[in-house]
């Protein structure tokens, strides 16, 4: 999988390996204790490559990585970047109360449209928060930026340990 020039939303990838998924899965999971560089986490066929406390700073993303039995020789990994989940919540969270607002100043406007009252100040929250959204894309993009060398780096260690 190549990352390419621009990165998406949450980068995926669909990789099939001629290789059990539970040899996959071992060698994922020794890899915690053969190095410090990351921390690997296994929850079934889920395995979670994260960046060490130390080193994260805000738009630390990670890497999920599904194992899939395909046969008794081989196995499709499904991965997945993506920040944390807690940064993934919050941002989330944010779109969600600008979208809110942007309706429930709609509706106010609407409501003083209908009465003949003045609706000036209600249109101008509205454009304040499409300001706003544009803000939080942005801010995104740049966080995406920012996590652009940690990704590389996951995906590096992930080839690297199951030797792809």
């Amino acid at each position: 999988m190549s990352l390419g020039e621009e990165i998406v939303l949450r980068p995926r990838f669909k990789r099939t390996i001629s290789e059990s998924n539970e040899t996959i899965l071992k060698r994922l999971e020794s890899s915690k204790n053969t190095q410090k560089d990351f921390i690997v986490t296994r929850v079934d066929n889920h395995v979670f490559i994260k960046i060490p406390k130390n080193k994260q700073h805000f738009w630390s993303p990670q890497l999920h990585v599904e194992v899939d039995e395909i046969d008794a020789q081989s196995c499709e990994l499904n991965g997945l970047f993506g920040p944390s989940p807690t940064v993934w919540t919050f941002f989330m969270f944010l779109h969600f109360l600008v979208v809110c607002l942007f309706i429930g100043f709609g509706i106010w406007a609407y409501t003083n449209a209908t009465l003949g009252n003045s609706y000036a100040i209600q249109v101008a929250l509205m454009i304040f928060m499409i300001f706003v959204w544009f803000v939080l894309y942005f801010g995104g993009r740049m966080g995406k930026a920012t996590g652009k060398p940690e990704m590389i780096d996951l995906y590096t260690f992930l080839k690297t340990t199951i030797n792809i």
